[in-house]
């Protein structure tokens, strides 16, 4: 059994750490984590320049680019052999609702099943790493059931787990994405040379959080489990898009 493990937080970040931790014993562990933190990045990839890959003082191997370009690269070029199942986290900070189209954390999972490997995103909901040892027992239970009893493919699931003692999370739910309010405004400010400069808000409170969602498993004390796909097809809207669309070719 093989696991490719990554993040977004960068390959020093105490998440990443937790969750191989928590992971050993469970098969070959390889990481492949960016230089640096890369929260954000999304889906995104390197294509202006070439990628530098070292091994860091810790053994994990890193580079220079986002979690989409570790995993790419990891699977394109620096293992000799295909690995059963791909690992990012654990998150410093929530994915839930449209967080998954930022999420550097989820892209690097995102990557892999790209490949058709399983993949599951790890995050721990608030930011600052509190009861994280917890939240590692959690990934390790979820990737062992993975393991032992592997869900029909293609799989991509994002986790969200509360920030609390293991004995106080409250079960685990299977959740669609909620949905968030607007971003709050950017925040606007000056270098010391006189530049003004512009730093992207924080995300916007839930929309959203109607039972059955990830932020209401995670208002509940629960562990949040979205199951992804990535058909952004609106199936709904062809039909009327196709009689929008139709009289534009009429003449042509």
């Amino acid at each position: 059994m093989r696991i490719l493990v990554s993040n977004d937080d960068g390959y020093s970040a105490p998440g990443l750490e937790a969750l191989v931790s928590a992971l050993e014993g469970l098969g070959e562990l390889i990481v492949v984590a960016p230089e640096t933190n890369h929260s954000g990045a999304s889906n995104s990839l390197t294509l202006n320049r070439p990628l530098a890959v070292r091994t860091a003082a810790n053994g994990y191997t890193c580079v220079n680019g986002t979690p989409s370009d570790c995993v790419h690269v990891a699977l394109t070029g620096l293992l000799d052999a295909r690995p059963d199942l791909v690992v990012s986290g654990i998150n410093n900070g929530a994915n839930m609702g449209d967080d998954t189209l930022y999420s550097g954390t989820v892209a690097a999972a995102t990557e892999g099943y790209l490949f058709g490997i399983p993949a599951i995103a790890f995050s721990l909901v608030q930011k600052g790493w509190e009861h994280l040892p917890a939240a590692a027992a959690v990934a390790r239970r979820i990737v062992e059931r993975q393991l032992a009893e592997p869900l029909e493919a293609p799989v991509l699931l994002n986790v969200n787990i509360p920030n609390l003692p293991l004995q106080a999370v409250k079960g685990v739910q299977v959740t669609r994405l909620g949905k968030r309010h607007p971003s709050e405004p950017v925040v606007r400010t000056t270098t010391p040379y006189g530049e003004t400069v512009y730093w992207i808000g924080p995300a916007g409170m839930a929309a959203d959080a109607a039972p059955g969602t990830d932020f209401d498993a995670i208002v509940q004390g629960a562990v949040s489990v979205t199951p992804l796909r990535l058909d952004l097809t609106h199936h709904e809207q062809i039909a009327e898009v196709r009689t929008w669309a139709e009289p534009l070719c009429e003449n042509a």
